[in-house]
């Protein structure tokens, strides 16, 4: 993947030098967005960032930079869902080594509306088209989030909705998708 133009931001994979600017985007998200702060299951990948996606060939992280400053991030790892937290029949769908997860959709709230994330996401579409052996993009997000339900369904087909059966526990709304490839 090169290095990409939008309007205000540079969108590009990232490099060591953005490890610690991708990862105050993540922890502001934990702490300041979903409320619950840093969950070591969830997320091991943002204390090792260097291993889990710059390390690893069928891995990324992209990020936008503004001014300077990292101000959104994108990632792809080639793990399915778990189960549990997730549902059996959705894990099993979303094989780990075929199945390419968006994760770590995540962009400061004043950079929202703005563009990044939808370059963000084309951008990890074209990494994963790109990658021997991917079968499928999947995602979940958390629809609590302002923005994030409309952001997902304008490009990509919902799964599950987890809200209806609260498999995700009280104050959870989780929502899966797909993207074609």
């Amino acid at each position: 993947m090169t290095q990409a133009a939008h309007h205000e931001y540079t969108v590009r994979p990232a490099t060591p030098a953005d490890v610690d600017g991708a990862r105050r985007v993540m922890f502001d998200t934990f702490c300041n967005e979903f409320g619950y702060g840093y969950v070591p299951q969830w997320h091991h990948d943002v204390v090792d960032i260097k291993g889990t996606y710059l390390d690893d060939p069928r891995h990324l992280l992209i990020v936008a930079v503004h001014d300077g400053e990292v101000v959104a991030t994108t990632g792809v790892r080639s793990q399915g869902p778990n189960h549990p937290p997730h549902p059996r029949w959705l894990a099993e769908r979303y094989p780990s080594g075929t199945t390419a997860p968006l994760v770590r959709v995540y962009a400061r709230p004043d950079h929202r509306r703005r563009g990044p994330a939808r370059t963000l996401v084309g951008a990890a579409c074209d990494f994963i088209a790109d990658t021997p052996g991917y079968e499928c993009i999947y995602l979940h997000t958390n629809v609590n989030i302002k923005g994030t339900e409309p952001f997902w369904r304008s490009v990509a087909k919902e799964v599950f909705d987890a809200r209806t059966t609260g498999e995700h526990g009280p104050g959870i709304a989780a929502v899966h998708f797909e993207i074609p490839m």
